[in-house]
C-alpha cells in the first residue's frame, strides 16, 4: 500500500511540474456596463485551467522553471455568445543570480473576437482549426514559449515560431481579424511571418545576446554586462536600415524600453552616447525616454 501510495504521489507531482505557464488570466468587461455578470468569471476561470493546465510542448518543465506571464482580455461587446475584445500579453524571465524578472513579450492585439458558450469544452488541438478563442490564446502561447526560448539560446525558439505559425496558417479558414497577410502590417500575420523572416534574424540574435551576455552577467560583472547590453542595438540598426520603423522592433522596446532606459542610466559608467544616437533613430517612439537617460 505504501508503494502504491508513493508512485500515485510521483505521478501526481510529474504532472504537476509538467506544465511550462504561470500564466494569469484576467477578464475585464466594464466597458459592457455589466461586468458583474457571472459569465465573465467563469470565461475567466476556464481560460486560466485551459493555459495552465495544458501540456504544450514534450518538455517538462519544474515549477521554477515554469514562465511568468499574464492575458488580459479587455470586453468591449458582449452579445449572446460572441464577444469582441482586445488582448494584452505580456511574459518575464528570471536574470541568473537576481530576483529581478526581465520583460520579455508585450503585445496587444486588439482585434480578438470569439465567440464562447458558457461551460464549453476548450480544448487545444495542434493541426486542426477549433475556435477563434482557441486559436489566439494558443498562438500567443508558442510565441511566449518561444520568445523566451530565444532568450536562453540562440534560435532557441524555433520550433515554437514553427507551431505558432502553423496556427496562424489553419486559422486563415476563419474570417477573423489578424490571420491574413490583408490584416495589416501590426497582425498575428505580420507578427510570426517577420520573427520567421531572415530579413529580421538580428531580431532574435539580440534576445539572446542581450540576455544571455548581458542581463544574465549582471551580478558578476555590471559594467562589462552594460558594455554589452551596449552593443546589441548595433545589430538593431543592421535591420532598421534595411526596414525602417518595422513592427518586430516596436514589438521588442514595447517590452524593453524602460528596462533600457534604467540600464542605461544606473550602475557603472560605460560610454553610451552613440547608443543613445542610435536608439533615437531604431525607436523614435520612446525617445521621451531616450533624453531621461542619464550618464
Amino acid at each position: 500500500m505504501r508503494n502504491i501510495l508513493v508512485l500515485i504521489i510521483c505521478l501526481f507531482t510529474s504532472v504537476a511540474f509538467s506544465q511550462e505557464l504561470n500564466c494569469t488570466v484576467k477578464v475585464i468587461a466594464q466597458q459592457t456596463g455589466n461586468d458583474n455578470n457571472v459569465i465573465f468569471k467563469n470565461l475567466e476561470r476556464q481560460l486560466n485551467e485551459f493555459i495552465n493546465n495544458t501540456k504544450w510542448t514534450q518538455k517538462d518543465f519544474e515549477q521554477q522553471e515554469r514562465i511568468d506571464c499574464s492575458m488580459v482580455i479587455n470586453v468591449k461587446q458582449y452579445s449572446n455568445d460572441s464577444f469582441s475584445t482586445s488582448l494584452q500579453v505580456s511574459s518575464s524571465r528570471p536574470i541568473f543570480n537576481s530576483t529581478y524578472s526581465s520583460p520579455v513579450y508585450n503585445y496587444n492585439d486588439k482585434d480578438f473576437n470569439f465567440k464562447y458558450l458558457e461551460f464549453q469544452n476548450l480544448v487545444y488541438n495542434p493541426i486542426q482549426f477549433e475556435s477563434n478563442l482557441i486559436s489566439v490564446l494558443s498562438f500567443h502561447v508558442y510565441m511566449i514559449l518561444g520568445m523566451d526560448a530565444d532568450t536562453f539560446a540562440l534560435n532557441g525558439g524555433n520550433e515554437y515560431f514553427k507551431q505558432a505559425q502553423t496556427i496562424a496558417n489553419y486559422s486563415q479558414q476563419l474570417n477573423g481579424q489578424g490571420w491574413k497577410l490583408e490584416d495589416g502590417l501590426q497582425s498575428r500575420f505580420a507578427l510570426i511571418d517577420n520573427l520567421m523572416s531572415p530579413t529580421y534574424k538580428e531580431i532574435r540574435s539580440t534576445m539572446y545576446n542581450y540576455h544571455i551576455g548581458g542581463l544574465d552577467l549582471m551580478q558578476e560583472d555590471a559594467r562589462k554586462a552594460k558594455a554589452k547590453i551596449t552593443t546589441v542595438f548595433t545589430d538593431l540598426f543592421k535591420i532598421h536600415k534595411r526596414r525602417p520603423n518595422s513592427f518586430l522592433m516596436r514589438v521588442f522596446f514595447d517590452a524593453k524600453s524602460d528596462e533600457i532606459l534604467d540600464i542605461l542610466s544606473g550602475g557603472p559608467s560605460v560610454n553610451i552616447t552613440e547608443v543613445i544616437d542610435i536608439l533615437n533613430s531604431i525607436a523614435p517612439m520612446h525617445s521621451q525616454k531616450w533624453r531621461k537617460i542619464k550618464f
